[in-house]
């Protein structure tokens, strides 16, 4: 909670004392004090998980607490945040979760190798398509309006129905696509990194998550991981946002309204559920520009040789 408070304490004064800039400029800035955050923490970081937005890493997040928790007799009303469960045990390992937005903002680099490549790193990844519809209620429902800003994402008193928002090459899928390239490039060389898949975690999460935790330095029994993965099914982590069971982690578990089931966190966990939303010449466009621009590593195109394992060490 400590460091909750200094970090947002230190986000306030930078965003305070540049307050008279213009916007492109106040942005610029926070993004590049954001990016200094969370370069300092992958170097201090025993392990880092990465993934783009509506990734799975909520879920995630949530089976990995469970784990620490109950293996080390702790409460269950906070997730795994950084070094926040290592404070209260040393035996857990510090563990940063991010959405790589903003460290090369800080760095300058080009690349994730310069910035990630000496570190034990978890790249977390899954259909872009599928990212990019749970996007879309993010944007529309849940994103606080400083976000959209710093994030570049439209404006939401526009017009902007699901499929603009998907084809819009700024917020959309094209953005998906670009971030996983980015990571595509560089992960298959670097030293230590762990790739996982949303679509295999989902079909063996029990299996996917014990080859995590063994990535990341941590023994589990078979009963330890069967508990976390029953601890963050689809149906309780739903009843713990409407409960708010979470409550010392902010608002990233709790619904903007309770009523409207598009305003929760947890909201489809669906494996291609994004063609559920579009006609069939709609979903023909959006697979052939993940056919176009997409990386085969990930398996998501036609071009990719086939699914790829449940999580696979590209590199030790």
């Amino acid at each position: 909670m400590y460091h909750t408070v200094i970090k947002k304490l230190s986000r306030f004064v930078v965003t305070r004392s540049v307050f008279f800039l213009p916007r492109e400029r106040r942005i610029a800035i926070e993004r590049k004090h954001r990016g200094r955050e969370q370069f300092r923490k992958v170097r201090r970081a025993d392990c880092t998980i990465v993934s783009f937005g509506k990734s799975g890493r909520t879920w995630l997040r949530v089976m990995l607490s469970r784990v620490y928790q109950v293996k080390h007799n702790l409460a269950t009303d906070s997730l795994l945040s950084f070094d926040n469960l290592h404070r209260k045990n040393p035996a857990i390992p510090v563990v940063f979760f991010t959405h790589d937005n903003y460290v090369r903002d800080y760095t300058g680099s080009s690349d994730v190798k310069s910035d990630y490549g000496e570190r034990k790193v978890v790249l977390l990844v899954r259909h872009p398509a599928d990212v990019t519809v749970s996007q879309f209620f993010q944007w529309k429902h849940r994103m606080k309006p400083s976000k959209i800003d710093l994030l570049e994402f439209p404006e939401r008193s526009g017009d902007v129905d699901l499929f603009d928002f998907v084809m819009d090459p700024k917020s959309g899928l094209v953005r998906a696509i670009d971030f996983m390239n980015l990571w595509a490039r560089d992960i298959p060389d670097m030293e230590d990194s762990l790739l996982v898949r949303y679509e295999d975690l989902r079909a063996d999460p029990g299996g996917t998550l014990g080859t995590i935790l063994a990535f990341i330095g941590t023994s589990a029994s078979d009963a330890e991981i069967g508990d976390a993965v029953e601890f963050g099914s689809v149906e309780n982590m739903r009843k713990m946002e409407q409960k708010g069971s979470f409550w010392l982690s902010g608002g990233r578990m709790k619904p903007r309204d309770r009523m409207n089931p598009d305003s929760y966190k947890v909201r489809r966990a669906k494996v291609g559920g994004y063609r559920d939303y579009f006609d069939d010449r709609q979903v023909a466009e959006i697979e052939a520009l993940l056919d176009a621009r997409l990386s085969p590593l990930f398996g998501y195109t036609t071009r990719a040789a086939g699914p790829r394992p449940t999580a696979e060490i590209l590199s030790a």
